[in-house]
């Protein structure tokens, strides 16, 4: 799967109401060999930086679970594995906040999604489409770059 196949099934994902962090891990699993069902269930909590608590980006937190099970280490396995999936991740996590300057969703949207007025203005303000739709194709693409 190319890079823009992966970055348009997150796009798609996203569009149909699946948060960011399910969008990007579910783009990613059928290279994995990791079940959809699974992804989008295990990272439905991760969205809106973790149930809107507007901490660490879904988009980013989906690309770490997609990091992790590409090199991340299993029963019996040796220690490098940690460190290999710390370095992808470190590496991921850095060249996104170097093209949206954060790693913290409530810095990127400017509001707290906790919060009715801070859903009022997101909604006001479409950061769905205006913020998080761009987060979720630069954490696609760089799991790409990374997987």
């Amino acid at each position: 799967m190319s890079t823009n196949q992966v970055s348009q099934n997150a796009a798609d994902m996203f569009s149909a109401g699946y948060n960011c962090a399910q969008a990007v891990l579910h783009a990613n699993c059928e290279r994995l060999q990791f079940d959809k069902n699974v992804a989008l269930k295990v990272a439905t909590g991760f969205g809106a930086g973790i149930a809107r608590e507007g901490e660490v980006c879904g988009a980013v937190t989906g690309g770490v679970m997609a990091i992790s099970l590409r090199y991340g280490r299993a029963g019996g396995e040796d220690r490098s594995k940690t460190e290999e999936t710390y370095t992808k991740t470190k590496e991921f996590m850095d060249r996104f906040k170097q093209r949206h300057g954060s790693l913290t969703c409530r810095e990127l949207i400017g509001c707290d999604l906790g919060t009715p007025e801070g859903q009022k203005y997101f909604k006001e303000n479409d950061l769905l489409h205006r913020t998080c739709a761009p987060c979720v194709q630069t954490a696609s693409e760089l799991v790409d770059a990374a997987i």
